[in-house]
This record gives structure tokens, sequence and C-alpha cells, in this order.
């Protein structure tokens, strides 16, 4: 299983949380942000469906997969 940390951090003027080197839109508040955050943790732990996959890998081959809708990442929050 993968994990994934939300970070809450000052951005643009204000806060944001930064997930995979990814940030956020920016909130007013530090605590906006974090329950922004907390938010989208618990919606990445939610087990979806079983599907087919296609994508292009960095090499630019084409793969196909099953993405497991069961095996969704452990997430948290800090800051």
């Amino acid at each position: 299983m993968s994990h994934v940390t939300y970070h809450i951090v000052q951005h643009d003027g204000g806060w944001a949380y930064r997930a995979d080197g990814t940030y956020s839109e920016t909130f007013p508040s530090h605590d906006a942000a974090k329950a922004a955050a907390r938010r989208a943790a618990g919606e990445q732990r939610v087990a979806g469906d079983t599907h087919g996959i296609v994508y292009e890998d960095a090499n630019g081959q084409w793969r196909e997969e099953l993405a497991d809708g069961h095996d969704r990442p452990w997430t948290d929050v800090e800051g």
C-alpha cells in the first residue's frame, strides 16, 4: 500500500496543502487549508471500482493495466 502525506504550507499569500509536489488552491487561513487537506486525504482512502486503464509511460510506450479500486493509499495530514 502506498502512502500520501498532505503538508499544510504557506503559498501565494495564504495557505495551501501540498501532496507529492503539487499544491492545492490557496486558502485564507491555516485552518481552512487543513480542513481541505483532511477532506482530500479522506476521499483518497475511499475504495472505488476496479477498471482497466490505458496510459502512455515516460518512454512513450502504451501500457494496459487493471487498476484495483480497493488498492487505496494510506494518507495523513501534517502541519
